[in-house]
């Protein structure tokens, strides 16, 4: 069987990253990061391994980083604990997994892919959640503090002394960032998605947002793979995942024209904000965003690889 070139993309959140206030340590620490990821989701495709495979590493390496909001880097809820989220899918198959307001497992994209492959839902959530875990080796279990990084407890103590004194506590606008996902094509042609998250800073009543929905923040198919970050509300009521692979394999559309309509009209024309990252059957990527900055990264059908946070 003859062998393609592969490619992959990675994100670890958008949202608004102040130049001013990220320092040449901590840039240089999120790039070394991301190249990480990179690197994790590079040696499985190089050894011919799958997309999903692929995709799901570099999400585990990025889940294990303190810098981005997943994993050991998950922000606090309004009680001060952690609820992590995340999904994946298959675009050969369309197979996918997904878990929701998981509070003890460290990396809750192998839940997910446990979910998809070893049991008969697309979507488990909680307690539910947490008890198929213990029936699955290789999950592995930590307290909730587990989670916890200085910095996102100064996030969310900032954030609740923002709600006290807004009167506009609900416009959640530009005031988070986070998520992490990654999209891939391996060399056999197939694409796969995955996103990972804890959410959104100070959230309530066990709010979920779209990164564990299938079509909403993760979306694969024969056409492309979709990963999405942003204000979650708004990516569940656009479908944002699923209309960029929509209007690649319904209108036309480049990989290029469906993730800049998508991100860069439709979800900032309904309120919204945030970004994708998107990869299609030839290996073209695209990497739109509407904020002032996206953590991400890439590996191109060429070899060429690379690490970006701003615009420019």
């Amino acid at each position: 069987m003859t062998s393609s070139p592969f490619a992959l993309a990675i994100h670890g959140g958008a949202g608004v990253i102040e130049r001013e206030r990220l320092s040449a340590e901590e840039e240089a620490a999120i790039r070394a990061d991301l190249d990480r990821a990179l690197e994790a989701g590079y040696r499985v495709l190089r050894d011919g391994g799958s997309a999903l495979d692929a995709a799901q590493a570099a999400v585990v390496a990025l889940e294990e980083s303190p810098r981005f909001n997943a994993g050991k880097g998950a922000v606090f809820d309004a009680e001060g604990r952690h609820e992590l989220d995340a999904s994946l899918m298959d675009g050969r198959t369309r197979r996918a997994g997904a878990v929701a307001g998981v509070a003890t497992i460290r990396n809750p994209i192998k839940l997910a892919r446990e979910v998809m492959e070893h049991s008969p839902h697309v979507m488990l959530i909680g307690a539910g959640a947490e008890n198929f875990a213990d029936t699955r080796p290789g999950i592995e279990r930590v307290p909730n503090d587990w989670f916890d990084t200085d910095a996102r407890h100064a996030q969310l103590l900032e954030t609740q002394a923002r709600e006290r004194a807004e009167a506009d506590a609900a416009n959640l606008k530009g005031k988070y960032f986070g998520t992490v996902g990654a999209v891939a094509l391996d060399m056999h042609g197939h694409l796969a998605a995955a996103t990972s998250t804890g959410g959104m800073t100070n959230k309530k009543w066990g709010r979920v947002g779209d990164s564990p929905l299938i079509g909403c923040g993760t979306w694969a198919d024969a056409h492309c793979a979709v990963s999405g970050t942003g204000w979650g509300e708004f990516f569940i009521r656009n479908a944002v995942a699923h209309d960029i692979a929509a209007r690649i394999a319904y209108g036309g559309a480049s990989l290029q024209e469906a993730a800049d309509a998508v991100i860069l009209r439709v979800v900032p024309e309904s309120g919204g904000d945030g970004g994708a990252i998107a990869i299609d059957a030839q290996g073209n990527i695209a990497l739109p965003f509407n904020t002032s900055g996206m953590y991400r990264g890439w590996i191109a059908t060429d070899g060429s690889r690379g690490t970006a946070i701003f615009s420019s």
